[in-house]
Parts: structure tokens; C-alpha cells; sequence
């Protein structure tokens, strides 16, 4: 029978401190982080610390453990903090330090949020001047992010139309039953038309003047019961249903803006007709239509936009590029989906040669 070996494992062993760095790959994703972070100015974020106080977490190291963690779909403050604890990594572009995972959020949604599209601009920058981009062709496009919403729960721009409307009509049958039983139409009115008297009441704090009237005139005057009781009723009416409902379709509105719908549990999502799935199901679901810039597979640009065509994402694409980075490339490469009239006049205007295919 041959002898059996196994190399040596004993954990009680003392052994020489051996530097992480010996156990990177020289090509490691995380070097390449870790050498672009260092080339980029980043004074914008220094300059958010006011000093004073315990020492911090320098921002440089948080935002190289941040960018890491997002190349490996690592978003989770917790699991990041939990890497900087575990991962070989993590723990070499950390230099060790271990912020927990309140740290890590705080510098993100504190520091970090209003400065990355500074950092982003900084990070093309570096690109062209070492040649990897020539800011000459850029291929614009677009794709549809599904949001962390609630699909069943929407809000349609037509549907609050038609209710609101019907409210509406509502009040304007309350508000004559009012003047009725008050007998103070030619006093109140004068000599303005109906529709110039619904346009100055129809709002929530006429509607409350209405209802305090209606307590003046109980408390004040001697009443008919018949009267007295049609009053009480649209009082009931008016500050139990009406005007919470009106004040809920004006919020709607607020937030619709020129959109057509937006979801419940995500109010900046706008349903969108997605790609079909294996099944050849196209749903509509609350969703973000993202449009990206590229040249020579680096991202030039990227805006987030509410509409769920790309028609009307091209000329805002463009300007916040140039707003990010200082101009707009020369070329303009899209498909069919962003030929528009308006479009081809923006790109004219601004000297920009294109290969936009008109739809």
C-alpha cells in the first residue's frame, strides 16, 4: 500500500505578516479601480469635510470600496461591510479599514450623491487623455429598467382625468344646493357668470370658506329644519368626501406633471410597455427609461428619463452631456427610435454630423 501525504495544515503555526498585495492578480478588476480612482481629482468631495472632531474615513478609500462593490453588483451597505471584513479584496483596496455599514451609507447619500456626476466627468476625462476614447463617435441608446415599484398599483393620467371631472360636478351640484338653501346667490355671485363663479370655488380652501359659512349661517340665523338639514348634509359632504378626494386629485396631478401615468409605491416610475419575456408576454410595468452614451465600449453619458420613448430623450441627453463633460462629440450614431423633426433641427443647430435613421 503507498504511503499517503498531505501537505502541511496546522493553524497554530506562527507565521511571517505577508502582505495582501502578493495575492492580487496583476490584472484584477480591482487594481484597474484602484488606479483610476487615484488619477482622478477628487477635491469636490475633500472639500464636503469641515474637519474638526474624531478623524474620518478618508474619502478616497470609501469611494474606491464603492465603486468595487458595484462592479460586482454589490450594492447593500451590510454586504460591503461584511466584504471589507472577509474578502482578500476588499480588504487590499480598504488598506484594512473596516467602516461599518452606517459609514458607508452616510458617505453615499451624504458625500457622495451630489458629487458623482463630477466624478463621472473627471473618470471620462482621464479616458481621453489616455487615449482610450476621441470623443468623435457616440453611439446613443436606450434601455428599460423595471423600478422597485408595485406593478398593480398606478395611477393613470385619463382615469384621475375622469374622476376628477365627475368630482367636480359633484361640488358644483353641492355648492347650488348651498347657495339654494342660503338664498345668496345674487349677493355672492353679483354679476359674474356660473363658470367664473366654479373656477374661483373649485379649490380646497374655497370649499373649507364654503363649509365655515355654513356654521355663520347655522349658528346665526333661524333656519328652516328642512334647510338646516340640506346645509348640514353638504357640510358632511364637503369635508368628509369632496374636498379629501380633491385634494388627493390635485397631489396626482403634482405628480403626473406631463406624464401619463406613475406608480403608488414609486412616484418618479412611469409604466412602460417592457420587452417581452420568454413566455412573448409584453406588460406594462413601472419602470425608468435609461439612455446611455458610448465610444469604443466606454460609457460617455448617462441621463435616467420619465418618457417611455427615446424620441423626446435625445435633446436632454445631449445637453446634460455637454453640461457633464463640456461638449458634445462630433458624430451621432442612433437608431430609428430617435428620428424626429425636432431631433434632426437640434443636431443642425449644433453642427453635429448624425446617422439617425428617420423612424
Amino acid at each position: 500500500m503507498k504511503n499517503i501525504t498531505f501537505k502541511n495544515y496546522n493553524k497554530s503555526q506562527l507565521a511571517l505578516p505577508v502582505e495582501l498585495e502578493v495575492f492580487i492578480p496583476d490584472n484584477h478588476i480591482v487594481r484597474v479601480v484602484d488606479q483610476i480612482i487615484d488619477s482622478i481629482d477628487i477635491s469636490p468631495l475633500l472639500e464636503l469635510y469641515k474637519g474638526g472632531g474624531s478623524s474620518a474615513y478618508h474619502p478616497k478609500m470609501l469611494l474606491k470600496v464603492i465603486v468595487y462593490a458595484y462592479t460586482q453588483r454589490i450594492y447593500s451597505g451590510r454586504v460591503i461591510a461584511k466584504n471589507l471584513r472577509e474578502n482578500i479584496y476588499f480588504m487590499w483596496i480598504s488598506a484594512k479599514n473596516t467602516p461599518n455599514f452606517r459609514t458607508i451609507n452616510t458617505f453615499r447619500s451624504k458625500h457622495l450623491k451630489n458629487e458623482i456626476n463630477t466624478i463621472f466627468a473627471n473618470v471620462v476625462a482621464l479616458l481621453h487623455e489616455s487615449g482610450y476614447i476621441k470623443l468623435e463617435n457616440c453611439f446613443v441608446d436606450g434601455t428599460k429598467i423595471e423600478a422597485n415599484a408595485n406593478k398593480y398599483s398606478f395611477v393613470w393620467r385619463k382615469s384621475r382625468d375622469k374622476f376628477n371631472q365627475k368630482l367636480r360636478d359633484k361640488i358644483n351640484s353641492t355648492l347650488e344646493e348651498i347657495d339654494k338653501a342660503l338664498k345668496t346667490e345674487e349677493e355672492e355671485y353679483q354679476d359674474k357668470d356660473l363658470e367664473e363663479v366654479e373656477a374661483e370655488l373649485i379649490t380646497p380652501e374655497k370649499l373649507k370658506e364654503v363649509a365655515k359659512k355654513i356654521d355663520d349661517s347655522l349658528a346665526k340665523e333661524r333656519l328652516p329644519k328642512e334647510k338646516a338639514k340640506i346645509l348640514k348634509k353638504c357640510k358632511k359632504d364637503l369635508l368628509q368626501d369632496q374636498i379629501p378626494r380633491l385634494e388627493k386629485y390635485i397631489m396626482q396631478d403634482e405628480i403626473l406633471g406631463d406624464r401619463n401615468s406613475y406608480s403608488k409605491t414609486d412616484y418618479d416610475a412611469t409604466f412602460m410597455r417592457m420587452k417581452e419575456d420568454h413566455m412573448k408576454n409584453g406588460q406594462l410595468k413601472p419602470a425608468y427609461n435609461v439612455q446611455i452614451s458610448t465610444e469604443n465600449q466606454f460609457i460617455l453619458n448617462y441621463t435616467i428619463h420619465q418618457k417611455p420613448g427615446d424620441t423626446t430623450t435625445l435633446i436632454p441627453h445631449l445637453n446634460i452631456m455637454k453640461e457633464r463633460i463640456g461638449l458634445i462629440p462630433t458624430n451621432i450614431i442612433a437608431d430609428a427610435g430617435y428620428g424626429s423633426l425636432e431631433n434632426y433641427e437640434f443636431l443642425s443647430e449644433n453642427k453635429l454630423k448624425n446617422f439617425v435613421k428617420y423612424n
